[in-house]
């Protein structure tokens, strides 16, 4: 992946601070997440703190998740920055964690310790591979829609750790091999080929 050219450039950036994180509980279910489990205060001041202090290109798409703490933190990014309201896409939606759903957040270490290992059950964890089949399938759409935009992708610490390995040529199951993707984070994930 890492050898194709593309044609805008993509920024990624995780949700701010969210009611989930404070409580320590997984939701991963769009039943829940699209409606309950936003954003904190702190949260909040975390996106606009961090779109303040960033210096890269200048942003002039934001596409996310439809969970509501991605909406919300994409929401606080447009208007910061006086951008059309995003765009939302189901393919950048948090990580199925299965029967994890709703369950304390320290089981995610255990879900990564089985990933680096390559090695699944049938609790109902989407695969690292189907994860990033789902996020290759958006940046392929926004190919195919823009071109010359530098593109905000708002989403989840998966789906986002899972997409970056996937273009840096790391196979998705290693995703925790890359530096951890914090809060409020903006990152690039590419850069477009002029």
């Amino acid at each position: 992946m890492n050898e194709v050219s593309f044609r805008n450039s993509y920024l990624l950036m995780r949700h701010g601070e969210s009611d989930a994180n404070v409580s320590g509980v997984i939701v991963s279910d769009p039943k829940i997440g699209c409606e309950r489990f936003g954003l904190t205060d702190r949260g909040s001041k975390q996106i606009i703190a961090s779109v303040k202090g960033f210096t890269g290109e200048a942003i002039t798409q934001i596409v996310c998740s439809d969970f509501l703490r991605t909406l919300q933190t994409a929401q606080l990014v447009a208007n910061t920055l006086n951008l059309p309201q995003p765009e939302q896409e189901v393919g950048l939606r948090e990580r199925f964690f299965g029967k994890w759903e709703g369950m304390s957040a320290e089981h995610y270490e255990n879900i990564w310790q089985r990933d680096e290992m390559d090695k699944h059950s049938d609790d109902g964890v989407e695969r690292p591979q189907e994860v990033a089949q789902r996020g290759l399938m958006v940046l392929e759409r926004l190919e195919q829609q823009y071109q010359g935009e530098v593109i905000l992708l708002v989403s989840h610490g998966d789906m986002l750790q899972i997409l970056s390995t996937s273009i840096a040529g790391i196979s998705p199951h290693k995703h925790r091999s890359l530096p951890h993707h914090q809060t409020g984070e903006i990152k690039y994930l590419v850069t477009e080929h002029k």
